[in-house]
């Protein structure tokens, strides 16, 4: 299974929006959504949350991200901020807390085996341009639009 995730702010905050694609075998699915204060960083993590909550049953993910936030923050700095009692390196709280937490429950607990890959966004990857069609389409249904 391949999964691209993105999401879109207009305005950081603003009103935003998170878009999911799905591939397995010749199978699509389309998953998109916003909300209206939100930040680009916000919407990028709902879209590899919303992500995860559709699967079904335990798969092998390919999850595809343009989000080094999302990627680093899952890969490498999720640990040193629990340690800290989910503060940063430079004792902050971490933003988005309630998100990560969520996220890290959804990784730890869905018995799928995620190999997490960055994409440059909007760079022809055909894959994270249509999730950037999503987020976009999530910020316009968020906007009545």
């Amino acid at each position: 299974m391949h999964i691209y995730t993105d999401g879109a702010c207009k305005g950081n905050p603003g009103p935003g929006g998170w878009g999911v694609l799905m591939l397995s075998g010749n199978t699509e699915k389309e998953l998109f959504g916003g909300e209206l204060g939100t930040t680009n960083n916000r919407m990028e993590l709902m879209a590899v949350i919303q992500a995860l909550q559709a699967l079904k049953r335990p798969c092998a993910v390919t999850l595809h991200v343009d989000s080094q936030y999302v990627l680093k923050g899952i890969t490498e700095w999720l640990p040193g901020w629990k340690r800290k009692g989910w503060r940063t390196a430079a004792g902050q709280p971490v933003k988005n807390v309630e998100l990560w937490q969520q996220l890290e429950k959804l990784v730890a607990e869905g018995g799928h085996a995620i190999d997490w890959r960055w994409v440059r966004g909007h760079n022809g990857d055909a894959g994270n341009e249509r999730a950037d069609v999503l987020a976009n389409r999530g910020v316009e249904q968020v906007l009545g639009r």
